[in-house]
């Protein structure tokens, strides 16, 4: 009995030393890995990668369980002085379902279009680098994507319109590049599975918003910083539940005075366009964060209550002839010039 206890002991000791010491990292993985390392120049970040280790343990590495065999299913490789471009071999990590190449300011060249091959790639977030090109229209392909960010890059040429096509993005970020073209129509019939939080700002896109867009309800929209002209009143409505716009710096022109904002939003900015008619009445039930309509053509009284008068006259300045709290009073006779200014009262 004492000579079974012990061979049974030695036999659960040799199995649990076995399976800690056993490599969970996939070797096609590994290899793919230490390329990768190679193709960007052994980067601090990552230059403990060590062949000698089990790459799930590696930084900027994570490994699924083992209902995908303890495959590669994030990348993140971060905040470097990497000079190179995207390397081809992360079209090789094929259960990849993250992957995170950010503030990367000499990371160079186009889009890898291997990462077309990534079936399983849900977050795609590759920022703050000095990547150039089109934003491809390959990414259209890859069906389990619910995040992409591109932004602070210098991507250029119009926006693929097949984006709207993905059945579970909710998320696209391609503010502070260097876009042209309009937005696409197809926008207003986003597949997606949650509302949609759309990015576009500080680019140089043109043209009208799509009618289109008026269909969705987003959660969070900014178009600031661009070209944009004409209407934009569709982006509004009381069944909403939108809770930011900001379509700021453009050169849209419609009549706000009809215009019901949603209750749901906390952030309005609409300064620097060509916005005529007078603020409404039901603005006065929004809860607002932040908000500013200046320079714009904005007239009539500011109307009172709710949070429009916890925002300073700056918030309402270069009107055509807006008054009331916090600017001058309505009944005050002020110069032409001071009313369109909107000086604040003293």
């Amino acid at each position: 009995m004492h000579k079974t206890t012990t061979l049974l002991f030695s036999l659960f000791t040799v199995l649990l030393t076995t399976s800690f010491s056993k490599d969970l990292c996939h070797k096609d993985d590994k290899n793919t890995l230490l390329k990768i390392k190679k193709s960007l120049n052994n980067p601090y970040t990552i230059i403990s990668w060590d062949p000698k280790d089990d790459c799930c343990t590696w930084v900027s590495v994570d490994c699924g369980d083992a209902t995908v065999d303890h495959r590669v299913i994030s990348l993140d490789i971060s905040n470097d002085n990497v000079s190179a471009q995207i390397p081809p071999e992360v079209g090789d990590l094929p259960y990849l379902q993250t992957l995170i190449l950010r503030k990367l300011p000499n990371l160079s060249g186009e889009i890898q279009p291997t990462i077309a091959k990534l079936k399983y790639l849900r977050f795609l977030w590759l920022s703050w680098t000095n990547l150039t090109g089109p934003v491809p229209e390959f990414l259209s392909q890859l069906k389990d994507l619910e995040y992409i960010n591109l932004s602070f890059n210098k991507l250029s040429g119009s926006i693929p319109g097949s984006l709207s096509l993905l059945p579970k993005l909710g998320i696209l970020e391609l503010s502070r590049n260097k876009l042209t073209g309009s937005i696409p129509e197809s926008f207003g019939s986003f597949k997606g599975e949650l509302p949609p939080e759309l990015f576009l700002s500080h680019n140089q896109l043109s043209g009208s918003i799509p009618k289109s867009l008026g269909n969705l309800d987003f959660n969070r929209i900014d178009f600031s910083r661009n070209n944009l002209e004409g209407d934009a009143s569709m982006m509004f409505g009381a069944k909403k539940t939108t809770l930011s716009i900001n379509l700021s710096r453009n050169k849209l022109q419609f009549d706000i005075s009809k215009v019901i904002v949603a209750t749901t939003v906390n952030n309005l900015d609409l300064n620097h366009n060509g916005i005529t008619g007078s603020i409404p009445v039901q603005w006065t039930e929004l809860t607002l964060q932040s908000f500013n309509v200046s320079y714009n053509r904005l007239c009539g009284s500011i109307p009172q209550g709710g949070d429009l008068q916890r925002f300073d006259a700056y918030a309402y300045l270069h009107n055509k002839c807006l008054c009331g709290a916090p600017l001058q009073s309505c009944n005050v006779k002020i110069q032409a010039t001071d009313l369109y200014l909107n000086l604040p009262s003293e």
